[in-house]
């Protein structure tokens, strides 16, 4: 077997309508509603949401809320980055701080969704 990518990764969520209008808005991720719930599309990948009572065929063992620890890439500056989340009052957990990423050198600051799920932002240098 040869994976290449990922293809989707489910959060759980408390709200679903909530979590997708907070990714749209502070993320500016475009909603996907060719699902049986919406969902947001991150790059080429979709990020969909479920809460601890839905009840899918098949889903993770565990499910509770803030469990997600995920990494996002931005291409914008930091200085950018910061306003944009002072304006939609996203508070920032840790960093700014020098961070070695996935692609090499960067800045890295942590935030978090609505349901405590961690958002490490990562802009490369």
């Amino acid at each position: 077997m040869n994976i290449k990518d990922i293809d989707s990764i489910t959060l759980t969520v408390s709200d679903i309508n909530r979590a997708v209008r907070f990714y749209h808005e502070v993320f500016d991720l475009s909603i996907i509603k060719d699902f049986d719930r919406p969902a947001v599309r991150l790059g080429h990948h979709r990020l969909e949401f479920e809460t601890p009572t839905d009840k899918p065929e098949i889903s993770a063992s565990t499910v509770a809320l803030g469990t997600a620890d995920l990494a996002f890439s931005t291409k914008d500056n930091l200085e950018a980055t910061l306003s944009h989340l002072t304006n939609y009052a996203v508070e920032i957990d840790d960093g700014p701080i020098d961070y070695t990423g996935a692609q090499g050198d960067a800045t890295a600051l942590w935030v978090r969704d609505p349901d405590h799920n961690l958002i490490k932002i990562v802009t490369y240098k």
